[in-house]
């Protein structure tokens, strides 16, 4: 079996050489176990980076027949990155991580087992979260829920560690969407698969270049990509309101006819206005969120662009 690695880096030139040299051992055992052919390689996608990652991929490309190097025009993000490895590599099988190794690289030899074994995605699963931070663990876990409950396909502790075999990508190729969700996007295409569990590292090197605000951007991305909870939510709300409108209509009736209480005019007049009017703009503020990915997705701009 032919494999290849994508790793999209972005201003990761503190870890690069040390995440090589790990997976060139891994590769190296592979192919003397057989598991593996020798021109497997490691492909490191430069994601628009500002520092010298691009420099150090070059020279790692000329000193190693293992490594090949994907630079992008820009910074397209994560996802963009990743699928611009997996759509220009030619191989059997391509196992995407990221660059900082934080996922385990024992990982690699249970997915290729796992691939032997039949299975076209082998998705790696966190089994603990010892390296993340009190906060990043809790919104992780409360994140995967919530996807559950809204009725979402998606494998839970999973995050972009996977391995996907060649004709899984063909099909990969045919999802046109410009909003990425590649966690929600790989169960739908089916196939055999299975799990491998793993334990999250610690960063060696360097720092996450996910931001709060980009983590909260892309769960965000993943819940209106999938899910149209947050349209019948305005429609469970009208019903609520309706409900509530009800109750409220009896209550005024009963201090005005059993207390000398009633304020004329003001419960009929300001929570009305105030209650209905909230609710009014948080609708539109989710319809619009689904506008604008019409929007995105109507104009079909590339996804990325090779340099």
């Amino acid at each position: 079996m032919k494999l290849a690695i994508v790793l999209p880096c972005y201003n990761e030139e503190a870890i690069l050489e040390d995440s090589f040299r790990s997976l060139d051992e891994v590769f190296s055992r592979l192919v003397a176990q057989g598991k593996i052919d020798e021109e497997s390689f490691i492909c490191f996608v430069d994601d628009g980076s500002k520092d010298g990652t691009w420099p150090i991929i070059e020279r790692l490309s000329k000193e190693h027949e293992r490594v090949v190097g994907i630079k992008l025009s820009r910074n397209y993000g994560h996802q963009n990155a990743l699928l611009a490895g997996l759509f220009n590599v030619d191989a059997d099988a391509v196992i995407t991580m990221d660059a900082d190794l934080q996922d385990d690289t024992d990982a690699i030899e249970k997915m290729v087992d796992a691939y032997a074994q039949g299975n076209k995605i082998v998705y790696g699963v966190k089994r603990t979260r010892e390296a993340d931070s009190a906060f990043k663990k809790v919104t992780a876990h409360g994140f995967y829920r919530l996807m559950e409950w809204m009725g979402v396909d998606i494998v839970y502790n999973h995050a972009d560690c996977r391995l996907l075999d060649r004709e899984v990508i063909g099909y990969l190729k045919e999802f046109r969407e410009v909003n990425l969700f590649l966690r929600g996007i790989v169960p739908l295409i089916g196939f055999p698969s299975t799990t491998v569990e793993y334990d999250l590292r610690e960063r060696k090197k360097g720092d996450s270049k996910y931001s709060l605000r980009k983590m909260l951007s892309f769960a965000w991305n993943g819940i209106t990509s999938f899910s149209i909870f947050p349209l019948r939510l305005i429609s469970y709300t009208g019903f609520i309101i309706f409900a509530g409108s009800l109750v409220l209509t009896v209550w005024a009736f009963w201090v005005k006819y059993f207390t000398n209480d009633a304020i004329p005019g003001w419960a009929s007049t300001v929570l009305p206005i105030y209650f209905i009017g909230g609710i009014q703009v948080l609708s539109l503020g989710i319809i619009g969120e689904y506008i604008g990915k019409i929007y995105l997705e109507t104009k079909a701009r590339p996804r990325f662009i090779m340099e």
